[in-house]
C-alpha cells in the first residue's frame, strides 16, 4: 500500500471493502433491491454491484450521489457512530487515522469523518492521475471547491477553460458545478488539502424561539 504523507500509511478503517460492505447493509436493512439504490442514486446497477463487491471505487462526485440517493452524509458512509454537527461541537482528526477513499485518479484521507451534516467536506489528497486521459470525464457536482498545494505541482483541468498549474503553496476556489480534474504535473504524485462546500440546510436545534 503506498504512504500517503509524511511517511503514514494510509488508515485501513474505509477500503473500498469496507465501504462496500456498509453500502451493501445499509441497502439490505431498507430492504432494497440494487434497482432500488439506481433508481434512487441515478448510478447503474452494475456501479453499484462492484462498489459493494469492493471491485471499484467511485469518484467524488459519484459517491455524493450514493451518499445523497441513500439519505445519507458523507461521514456517515465511513463512520457508523457519526454524530451530527451542532453549535459548539468539535472533531479533531489525528494523523494516520481518517478514514481512506480511493479512487483511480485520487486517494482522500477524509478529514472529520465522524461528523455528519457539516457543510464543509475536508480532505487530504494524494493525485495519482498524470494525464487527462486517466479520467473518463471531468468531475462536477454542487457546490464550490478549495484546493491548496502542500507537496508537488497540480493541473487543474476546467471544462471551458485554459488548465490552470499550480505550484507548492498556490490554491484555487471555484464554482465545483464547473467541469474539473486535478492531475500531478511532475513526476510525483502531489499532495493537496482539499475542502468541498455541499449546499443545503443544515438542521439542528438552536433553543431559538
Amino acid at each position: 500500500m503506498p504512504k500517503l504523507i509524511n511517511g503514514l500509511e494510509p488508515s485501513p478503517t474505509a477500503t473500498e471493502q469496507d465501504l462496500g460492505q456498509r453500502v451493501r447493509g445499509i441497502r439490505k436493512a431498507r430492504k432494497w433491491t440494487l434497482q432500488d439504490a439506481a433508481d434512487r442514486t441515478g448510478l447503474a446497477v452494475s456501479t453499484i454491484s462492484k462498489m459493494e463487491r469492493g471491485e471499484i471505487s467511485l469518484t467524488y462526485d459519484r459517491f455524493m450521489r450514493l451518499a445523497q440517493g441513500l439519505g445519507l452524509d458523507v461521514g456517515e458512509l465511513f463512520d457508523a457512530d457519526a454524530e451530527g454537527f451542532e453549535p459548539g461541537a468539535v472533531s479533531v482528526t489525528r494523523a494516520g487515522e481518517a478514514p481512506l477513499h480511493r479512487s483511480a485518479t485520487y486517494d482522500y484521507d477524509m478529514l472529520a469523518s465522524d461528523m455528519t451534516g457539516k457543510h464543509m467536506v475536508p480532505m487530504i489528497g494524494r493525485i495519482k492521475a498524470h494525464t487527462f486521459a486517466e479520467f473518463e470525464d471531468f468531475i462536477s457536482h454542487p457546490g464550490e471547491e478549495f484546493v491548496y498545494v502542500i507537496e508537488g505541482a497540480v493541473t487543474v483541468h476546467l471544462k471551458g477553460r485554459a488548465p490552470v498549474a499550480l505550484e507548492k503553496g498556490d490554491s484555487i476556489y471555484f464554482d465545483s458545478g464547473v467541469g474539473h480534474a486535478y492531475v500531478s504535473a511532475g513526476d510525483q504524485d502531489a499532495i493537496v488539502v482539499g475542502v468541498c462546500w455541499k449546499p443545503g440546510e443544515r438542521k439542528y436545534e438552536t433553543g431559538q424561539t
